[in-house]
């Protein structure tokens, strides 16, 4: 582990929060109520701060370091490209841009031809609208409530959960009801019944909202901040034959179970359905350079040869992203590490949570796939009540207080360490979680 720099003047961790709090504007927070953590330094799955405390990231950050913290193949790849071109418009031919394509287009399904780049998951998921919009002349957007699409204009319309209602000025948009057995929403006693009813909400949806007006159903593949909710067998294949029979582009959200976290090149591998657009993101690169984008099939892109595309960002593909992507996936292929996210995903973590899910009645439910997991902790079984939130915050600094960085959202532990994770780390990582449980119950 690399310490902090000697040549500078050493800091704490409350110099450190001082300065964030004097200066620095937080997303999604009431500023007054911050204390966020001083991080110095990582590496591969672990984060140090200021004072040499030492934490298992088990949060991949925002679910994005796939490749684990400081990858140095693709910190010299960034080095390099800053080197030889370090910004350059849209609109020129860029050998790093093309390059990053050509990966990504790889192990996208036949059929797809172009990338659209933006700089994050949000803006993809806006272009990829965008892009259903114009082609299909159609206006509305229908997704599921339990969604997070980003948070601009027409994605946070188009996400589901409670954030979105004080956000709403975009047009165009319905909501519908995606299968989730643990709580389902159409009293459904098994996982083919609610797919079934599921699948004959949103048929309703669509007839209700009409389906000459529908451009395009956006879906995360697995919704990843509303519980990583694995979708029944079926369930994407009906939404497939939906799309075509009403002829809807279908639009899989790939920006958080993207590139590798789901032990595959994309989610949507694992259900063998294809979409028209896919939108990615974060695991692209780990994040290293903020960078996300449309991966368009060759009817979409044909379409637009010679129609006007009305979109556009300055830093489209730009070279440090660029050169990270295909610097990131390089690595992956080269050392397996998406076979990594299957092997120890599938085997001792699921393995691990199963276990603690047996031992700890304060688990409702465990599920996921790859290092894409959550832990549902209630108040009770029968009644499934979700855990108090103070006792999630208690969990959470407990688990912080251990070593441990989690991601918590609402009642859930999304336990999602990088793809690099091993049986090791994931054994220790369990083990906190394991302490923190049985202290909270």
């Amino acid at each position: 582990m690399h310490a902090p720099n000697p040549r500078h003047a050493p800091n704490t961790n409350a110099d450190i929060i001082s300065l964030d709090r004097q200066h620095v504007f937080h997303s999604w927070s009431q500023q007054g109520q911050l204390n966020p953590m001083a991080i110095a330094g990582a590496e591969g799955c672990r984060m140090w701060d200021f004072e040499g405390r030492q934490y298992l990231d088990f949060s991949s950050q925002l679910v994005n370091t796939n490749i684990g913290h400081q990858n140095p193949k693709v910190i010299a790849a960034i080095k390099a490209q800053a080197e030889t071109l370090v910004t350059v418009a849209p609109a020129h031919a860029n050998q790093a841009r093309g390059e990053a394509a050509k990966r990504i287009l790889a192990r996208a399904p036949a059929g797809f031809s172009k990338v659209f780049f933006t700089n994050a998951g949000a803006d993809a998921n806006e272009n990829a609208i965008r892009m259903a919009r114009s082609f299909t002349g159609r206006d509305k957007i229908l997704s599921a409530y339990r969604s997070y699409h980003g948070n601009t204009g027409a994605a946070i319309v188009a996400t589901g959960d409670p954030r979105r209602v004080p956000n709403e000025f975009a047009r165009g948009h319905a909501h519908f009801f995606n299968p989730y057995l643990y709580r389902s929403d159409f009293w459904a006693s098994h996982e083919e019944e609610e797919c079934q009813r599921a699948l004959q909400h949103l048929r309703r949806v669509i007839e209700c909202e009409g389906p000459e007006a529908i451009a395009a159903i956006l879906l995360e593949t697995i919704p990843g901040t509303a519980g990583i909710l694995i979708p029944p067998q079926g369930y994407l294949d009906g939404v497939r034959a939906l799309a075509d029979e009403f002829g809807i582009l279908l639009i899989f959200d790939e920006v958080m179970a993207g590139f590798g976290r789901t032990g595959s090149w994309f989610a949507f591998d694992l259900f063998n359905v294809k979409p028209d657009l896919i939108t990615f993101a974060k695991g692209v690169n780990s994040g290293y350079v903020p960078a996300g984008g449309v991966i368009v099939s060759e009817a979409i892109s044909h379409y637009f040869d010679d129609h006007m595309f009305y979109g556009g960002l300055t830093y489209s593909g730009h070279p440090l992203a660029m050169a990270a992507i295909v610097a990131t996936l390089d690595t992956m292929e080269a050392h397996n590490i998406v076979d990594n996210a299957a092997t120890i995903g599938n085997g001792v973590l699921a393995t691990g949570l199963q276990h603690i899910s047996q031992k700890h009645a304060i688990v409702g439910e465990t599920r996921g796939v790859g290092v894409f997991h959550a832990l549902e902790l209630v108040e009770d079984r029968q009644t499934r009540t979700p855990l108090a939130a103070d006792k999630m915050n208690q969990l959470k600094a407990s688990l912080i207080s251990k070593g441990l960085l989690p991601f918590i959202a609402a009642n859930r532990i999304h336990v999602v360490p990088p793809c690099i994770v091993t049986e090791a780390e994931v054994q220790e990582g369990l083990s906190l979680i394991d302490q923190a449980l049985g202290e909270i119950a």
